[in-house]
């Protein structure tokens, strides 16, 4: 995990995908955003990256197990962190209006995933928010997946279950990644016939007018994400709230 954080401390800022997922996920949170100020909580804030433009949207802690994560954290001037796991909060309940998890929980086994999520659930106040960002589709397992850990890929139905199952109703569930996808697929098709899967090429930022394409495909397909749904995707996102 702490190559994949001094990878991703690397590309975050610059990286077609990086780019997309911030594009997908901040309209989420406005809408959250739309009554007020928010005490937001990032579950898993990683270098911190997220907590800088989660801030436009009120008081953002972050919370995260990985020493290097934290000491990027720090030098990029992030304060209000801690070192703590999903799985065992430490706050109060009902302390947070928002609570996110930016893939961290395909990451962890099934009785630690439950246990993140009513873990989240509980620092809620009641009819508090989480917003979640999954790996999507068994079939797209790759060399990021070795990187990160990854023990899941999810469903679009999967994920709906295990939300509300932790007792959370949901409001938004959509794949993302769309436009991408044929590329992805055949990218990690191309790892597991050669056996690359271990690398942290995927994660590298592309060359200049390659990550601008793809800036730009998801960055449309961020634009129809406002009006529509996607069918599938390689990832997804949910935005869920606390019964």
């Amino acid at each position: 995990m702490d190559r994949l954080l001094e990878a991703t401390a690397r590309a975050e800022r610059d990286h077609f995908w990086f780019r997309g997922f911030r594009r997908f996920v901040e309209p989420m949170v406005a809408v959250v955003a739309a009554r007020g100020s928010l005490r937001i909580l990032d579950c898993g804030s990683g270098t911190g990256y997220n907590l800088t433009w989660l801030r436009r949207y009120g008081r953002a802690y972050g919370v995260d197990l990985s020493w290097a994560g934290l000491q990027a954290a720090r030098a990029n001037g992030e304060s209000l962190i801690a070192r703590a796991s999903a799985a065992r909060l430490p706050f109060p309940d009902g302390s947070f209006d928002l609570a996110t998890s930016f893939d961290v929980l395909y990451a962890l086994d099934d009785a630690t995933e439950r246990e993140a999520m009513s873990e989240m659930r509980r620092v809620l106040e009641p009819g508090g928010h989480l917003l979640v960002n999954v790996a999507a589709l068994g079939a797209l397992r790759g060399n990021h997946s070795i990187l990160s850990d990854e023990v899941r890929r999810y469903s679009r139905g999967d994920l709906r279950f295990r939300l509300e199952d932790a007792g959370f109703r949901i409001r938004r569930l959509t794949y993302t990644n769309l436009s991408i996808l044929p590329l992805v697929a055949a990218v990690r098709l191309v790892q597991r016939v050669t056996g690359h899967l271990e690398s942290e090429a995927e994660i590298s930022i592309p060359p200049p007018p390659v990550n601008a394409a793809l800036s730009a495909l998801l960055s449309v397909e961020a634009a129809a994400l406002r009006v529509v749904d996607m069918p599938i995707g390689s990832s997804l996102v949910a935005l869920a709230q606390k019964k």
